[in-house]
């Protein structure tokens, strides 16, 4: 599971450092707050190398913009394979869990290239579209494997209390929705 803490330090990501993901990938560090997809993005490439399994979900507190477009209530699904996308959007209708397709288009991806390495860690700010930018900065590094990204930014705090869930701390949001899916396959 990967795993980074956003806190200053001698060693800390700066604006305009070039990292290397394990895939070969450079990645230009444009905002420090969106160090969370850059070990997301290797982990991602990690198991599409190693791993390789027949399918690939991640759920990620990705974005703030998932909020303004969605909310609390919601999540928002992402990836390369309409099927699989379906599918989780299915088993939240079924927990509860709601789920709502973004998309990610070529404009997605092609706002994401860099200038100095290949990709950037985020969109430029007329962009807009902050969760399906950070969805298509993901694709980069899964390859042909079918793929689905959750941005739970705004599902896994601040939802409506449920029978299952309703402390200060987060919702749960997607071990229902997992189980399901899960249990479908």
């Amino acid at each position: 599971m990967p795993t980074s803490e956003n806190l200053p330090d001698g060693k800390a990501n700066k604006p305009g450092d070039l990292v290397k993901a394990c895939n070969g990938l450079t990645i230009e560090v444009l905002n420090t707050d969106a160090e969370g997809r850059l070990i997301l993005a290797d982990a991602l490439a990690y198991a599409a190398k190693k791993i390789k399994p027949d399918a690939m979900i991640d759920i990620a507190t990705l974005t703030g913009a998932v909020v303004v477009a969605l909310g609390h209530e919601v999540s928002a699904v992402m990836g390369s394979d309409q099927r699989l996308i379906d599918e989780l959007v299915a088993s939240g209708e079924t927990t509860g869990e709601g789920v709502w397709p973004m998309p990610i288009l070529e404009f997605h991806k092609k706002d994401m290239q860099g200038k100095v390495g290949d990709l950037r860690n985020m969109s430029s700010p007329r962009s807009g579209a902050g969760s399906s930018m950070g969805g298509a900065f993901l694709s980069n590094f899964v390859g042909v494997i079918p793929w689905a990204h959750l941005d739970i930014a705004g599902s896994a705090w601040g939802a409506t209390d449920r029978d299952y869930q309703g402390s200060a701390g987060g919702t749960g949001v997607g071990v229902r929705l997992f189980i399901d899916y899960l249990q479908k396959q």
